[in-house]
């Protein structure tokens, strides 16, 4: 029975892609008969991450992560996140010469020049150096990887994503007639997400947005007309999906957009920018568009897209595929 570390500096309560692809992909690990361990936040003190209050840095104390590697004794090794937990797992894995995986989820690149005007070509090279000891690293899209290639990281491959079909699935569409169409934001309310796109494009119905963040407030003044209904999960989380006419992904910074999916597994076509992620998902105009005109793509996905299409290919993402793909990247992490 293999037995696999993974090593995260994002972890539950955290409600995003992350946590969501880790916990996905654990369970079924576990089920194929993996032994998984986690190194997660909870684990050590913790305090606000700098530009971001919201989200919490884990402060591993010396010595404590190599104790819960000595005593787990692993066959595999993977770094999901670039933090002080992955840091350290890091730095212990090229000073005993272990071999281990990474994965790529974040941008946090051009994150930080969004919220901290940090120039790209500082930190881009520090994410070079630390995937660059990597056996296999791991992007979960084509585009993406590409990227990566362009930017000089070595031994790239794809881990995609899936869908729990259980829970996204079409519903009926009770939110009230009178605000249709309903224009549909779910995720993080943060500079970096590219939210004032959406609200600030020009398309009919009612935008409606479910998550919360840093500059949840101001754009409540700004947007009175717009429908904010903060944080939601479990089947409220579904029925907004559902509810949706069409779901708009504003973001220019994200590697792939697990939300794209959810919402087309609930029958409902996206509009987005063409950046990583949403070209490589809507790739037919029956699932939604992606345009340097938002408010083109809101328009022509409200024209275009076919709801059936949609839950149809949204089911060809299945979290056992995506799994596998990551199962067949792991290394032995000793040699």
């Amino acid at each position: 029975m293999p037995k696999l570390l993974i090593a995260t500096d994002a972890w539950k309560p955290q409600i995003n892609g992350v946590v969501r692809t880790l916990t996905n992909t654990i369970s079924w690990l576990e089920n194929a008969g993996y032994t998984v361990e986690v190194i997660h936040p909870n684990l050590f003190r913790n305090v606000p991450c700098p530009f971001y209050s919201e989200i919490q840095l884990a402060l591993p104390a010396p010595g404590r992560i190599r104790k819960i590697v000595e005593k787990f004794e692993p066959d595999h090794i993977h770094i999901a996140t670039e933090g002080p937990i992955g840091l350290q797992l890091r730095r212990l894995c090229v000073k005993r010469g272990w071999n281990f995986t990474t994965s790529f989820h974040t941008r946090f690149p051009e994150y930080l020049q969004h919220l901290a005007k940090i120039p790209q070509n500082w930190t881009w090279p520090l994410f070079r150096w630390f995937h660059g000891a990597s056996s296999k690293i791991m992007a979960p899209s084509q585009s993406f990887a590409d990227k990566l290639k362009q930017l000089g990281f070595n031994n790239v491959d794809i881990w995609s994503r899936g869908i729990d079909l259980g829970q996204f699935a079409p519903r009926e569409k009770n939110y009230p007639k009178t605000d249709r169409p309903i224009l549909m934001y779910i995720g993080r309310i943060s500079k970096e997400k590219n939210v004032e796109a959406f609200l600030a494009a020009e398309a009919p119905g009612t935008k409606y947005l479910v998550g919360d963040g840093p500059i949840k407030k101001q754009l409540e003044k700004k947007y009175p007309d717009a429908k904010f209904l903060g944080y939601k999960t479990g089947e409220d989380l579904a029925q907004a999906y559902a509810n949706a006419d069409v779901f708009v992904f504003p973001s220019l910074t994200d590697t792939f957009g697990n939300v794209i999916l959810e919402a087309l597994a609930s029958g409902v076509p996206v509009a987005a920018f063409p950046a990583t992620g949403p070209i490589d998902i809507l790739v037919e105009p029956q699932y939604g568009c992606c345009d340097e005109d938002l408010s083109a793509a809101i328009k022509r996905a409200l024209d275009k897209g076919d709801p059936q299409a949609c839950v149809e290919y949204a089911r060809t993402y299945t979290w056992e595929n995506a799994s596998k793909q990551f199962a067949g990247y792991l290394v032995p992490h000793a040699a």
